[in-house]
């Protein structure tokens, strides 16, 4: 997909990331596996920690392995979780753009939007 401006490719990351993350237990998920980043960690123990089911972990995981925050690695019989660090920082990076105030691009265009609509009120009136 191309996009008009470059802000609208971040905005777009943007959401991604921050769909994945509103689920609070998805987020507690991410939270631990943080912690425990030197360690890895199966999905029984993920669900024991965080008092939830197997399946339900799973399914959260599963959303995280689509933006790649989590990783698996197969251990014997079950598949242990962790934390993608490259990809954490690079999201570290992305989301704190959407949370940071800067200066506006676009201020002229909101002077003349604006300049427009009162033309168009005082026009009418």
């Amino acid at each position: 997909m191309e996009y008009a401006h470059p802000i609208e490719e971040t905005t777009e990351q943007q959401a991604e990331i921050f769909g994945a993350l509103a689920d609070p237990t998805r987020l507690k998920l991410v939270k631990l596996l943080c912690h425990q980043h030197k360690n890895v960690l199966c999905v029984n123990a993920l669900a024991s920690l965080l008092g939830v089911t197997q399946s339900a972990v799973s399914q959260h995981l599963r959303v995280l392995r689509v933006i790649r925050l989590v990783k698996a690695e197969r251990r014997g019989y079950h598949i242990h979780y962790f934390i993608n660090l490259e990809v954490l920082d690079r999201y570290r990076s992305i989301v704190s753009e959407a949370l940071t105030i800067e200066e506006p691009y676009n201020e002229k265009l909101c002077e003349n939007y604006c300049n427009k609509k009162e033309k168009q009120n005082v026009s009418r009136d």
